[in-house]
């Protein structure tokens, strides 16, 4: 499936600065993180990638995140957004700044 530009535009794709990470209270695969977007207010993601990479490779990163996806509620808690990454088989991978740029910095 293709898009047009003027959909891909409505992507609000950002960077955020992990500062918080706990296991997910209802989900063995799942993680809780806080972020800092550049808003000022906190924001929550799930992600699962607890099989994957550890909490301390996560805590501190800068990581690129889908800021304006709805809000979606994942085994009892709120998802404010989504983290990106990439997966090759068993290897998964958060995408990430290769500089460092402030949090809330826009990815066009």
């Amino acid at each position: 499936m293709t898009i047009s530009y003027e959909d891909f535009r409505k992507l609000e794709i950002r960077v955020a600065l992990v500062t918080e990470i706990q296991d997910h209270p209802n989900a063995d695969k799942l993680y809780v993180l806080k972020v800092d977007d550049g808003s000022g207010t906190p924001r929550q993601l799930v992600a699962g990638l607890k099989p994957y990479i550890p909490p301390e490779k996560l805590l501190g990163k800068k990581i690129v995140i889908l800021a304006n996806l709805a809000p979606a509620t994942l085994r009892g808690v709120e998802s404010q957004g989504m983290l990106l990454a990439a997966q090759d088989g068993d290897h998964v991978t958060v995408l990430a700044p290769d500089e460092d740029v402030a949090p809330g910095s826009a990815v066009s």
